[in-house]
């Protein structure tokens, strides 16, 4: 990681300290986490909870071009998660057969942070604002934190679509209280933890709408606002909004 990107990070963990229905698959909180233990090749057909853990990390390549698609997390290794791995194993280079071996997984872990976050971003970051933690909002804490995650692993497929760009989130969680107080909708997704505003340096928003177009995101707001903001409502079986249609 550069040091200006670890300096960034530095800024908004002194910046958080400063201000300071349930979801499926396994809960991966804080605590002192090692690199997901793969114990076999993975490939169309299998099904498990690492299928589901995959999923989770695959999620971000549910499609090539704009499209309103998601990948099911649901730990059945069908094809539209294979097309998804194959995205992924392109995206980083490596061989794209849409099998999950040893070179597959080891690309998955590099990015994964030894606290359960991703390699570019921090739980802080998306911390409430007012509170620093995941507590108040519409799901438990702890549901909340699992819906932050997987919010992640898109993120760093965003990330990458847009030429390894940082990305900066101003606002990820949001607790009842804080969500009123910057008079946020009243069933927000940031009270979910599926949603975050983001704010690219140097990159149009109208460019990271687009690119969050294939990346199962199905929420976005509008790309002229003074930022992107994304989210994966239809996770939570909401109805897809596009704000700005495809573009």
């Amino acid at each position: 990681m550069s040091s200006a990107s670890l300096s960034r990070r530095r800024m908004l963990r002194t910046a958080v300290a400063v201000g300071a229905g349930a979801v499926a698959g396994p809960l991966l909180l804080t605590g002192v986490a090692s690199a997901y233990s793969w114990s076999r090749q993975l490939q169309e057909g299998t099904s498990g909870a690492d299928v589901t853990e995959l999923q989770i990390r695959v999620a971000g390549y549910p499609a090539s071009s704009a499209s309103q698609t998601r990948l099911a997390v649901d730990g059945d290794f069908g094809p539209a998660t294979t097309a998804a791995v194959k995205r992924f194993q392109a995206a980083y280079g490596l061989t794209a057969d849409g099998v999950v071996g040893a070179a597959t997984q080891a690309k998955l872990n590099a990015l994964e942070s030894s606290d359960g976050s991703t390699a570019h971003f921090e739980w802080s970051e998306f911390t409430d604002r007012v509170s620093g933690t995941f507590d108040g909002g519409k799901v438990s804490a702890a549901s909340a934190k699992e819906n932050v995650r997987r919010c992640m692993y898109k993120l760093e497929a965003l990330r990458l679509k847009l030429g390894n760009t940082p990305i900066t989130v101003n606002s990820g969680f949001r607790s009842i209280a804080h969500n009123a107080d910057v008079g946020g909708a009243s069933d927000s997704m940031h009270l979910y933890g599926t949603a975050a505003d983001l704010d690219v340096p140097g990159v149009a928003n109208r460019t990271v709408y687009q690119k969050a177009e294939t990346c199962g995101f199905s929420g976005l707001e509008t790309y002229t606002a003074d930022h992107q903001h994304v989210d994966s409502r239809a996770d939570l079986g909401r109805a897809w909004w596009w704000e700005d249609g495809t573009v």
